[in-house]
């Protein structure tokens, strides 16, 4: 039975797996396959359909696992006539040329918040990609009548419990505003036990030094702090709510590029040093 390559991107990407689909795109004389095959790879390293077997999809494979990493695509040529294959490889006598391309689900931002700066943070993200979830302990603000842009809502009854409810993964970006510094403090607690994408919050220097206080009596260790950001957002002089989130957007969207966030947040300050 022929694998549903397509049907299984579908649910895989629903379900929030990045993936990276490799496609025969060109053929020259003889090759292991005549049409234009497919594999899937998803993050784990699980292959579905072939292009052929062998040295090649080997090869394809590892690609397939670096492009998911790396968000990039990529077109790979093999020389099927022996040159570019050992005694294991596909020795048919043609030419194929594989292109591997990432397939990663739209990322996640949770807004822990519904204030100001996150109302604007929703609609700036929304622009640059995000889906965008709004979670607070305040009804009347948690709707789509103030956040236009948002795609899911949580209304908080019990933190604890509606942080449980939140599936959190490599894949998830998490921006922490809410109305009290306690509660900052939980969801900060909840989103470093996860391997979230990125984590920023507002908030001053003395702010950091009581939430590493808070983090210590919690067992975690004080290296697991500096995956956030706080003070939020590269410092471009950002003073209203608007020009905030798009400081917080420009970190998002380099944490979504690979890029190392903190390195290029002390580059930043440094020109303005």
């Amino acid at each position: 039975m022929t694998e549903d390559i397509f049907g299984r991107i579908v649910t895989l990407r629903k379900g929030g797996v990045r993936l990276a689909l490799a496609t025969i795109i060109a053929r020259k004389g003889a090759t292991p396959r005549k049409d234009n095959a497919k594999m899937l790879v998803d993050e784990t390293g699980a292959r579905y359909g072939t292009i052929g077997g062998g040295t090649v999809e080997d090869e394809v494979f590892r690609e397939s696992l670096h492009s998911i990493q790396s968000g990039s695509s990529k077109i790979i040529s093999f020389d099927l006539t022996g040159k570019d294959t050992d005694e294991n490889g596909l020795v048919c006598g043609g030419h194929m040329e594989v292109y591997v391309e990432p397939i990663i689900p739209d990322p996640i931002l949770y807004i822990l918040g519904a204030g100001n700066v996150c109302k604007s943070l929703a609609s700036i993200a929304r622009f640059a990609g995000f889906r965008v979830t709004i979670v607070d302990d305040r009804g009347r603000y948690v709707n789509a009548e103030r956040f236009p842009d948002a795609d899911t809502f949580y209304v908080v009854d019990n933190w604890k419990d509606t942080l449980g409810k939140i599936d959190l993964n490599d894949n998830s970006y998490v921006f922490i505003s809410t109305r009290e510094h306690k509660i900052d403090a939980l969801c900060l607690e909840y989103a470093l036990r996860h391997e979230t994408r990125y984590i920023g919050m507002l908030g001053s220097l003395k702010k950091v030094e009581l939430l590493k206080e808070y983090l210590a009596a919690q067992g975690m260790e004080p290296e697991a702090f500096r995956r956030v950001s706080i003070p939020v957002g590269f410092d471009i002089g950002a003073e209203t709510p608007e020009e905030i989130a798009v400081s917080i957007t420009v970190e998002l969207i380099a944490a979504r590029k690979n890029r190392n966030v903190a390195l290029i947040r002390d580059a930043v300050r440094n020109l303005g040093a």
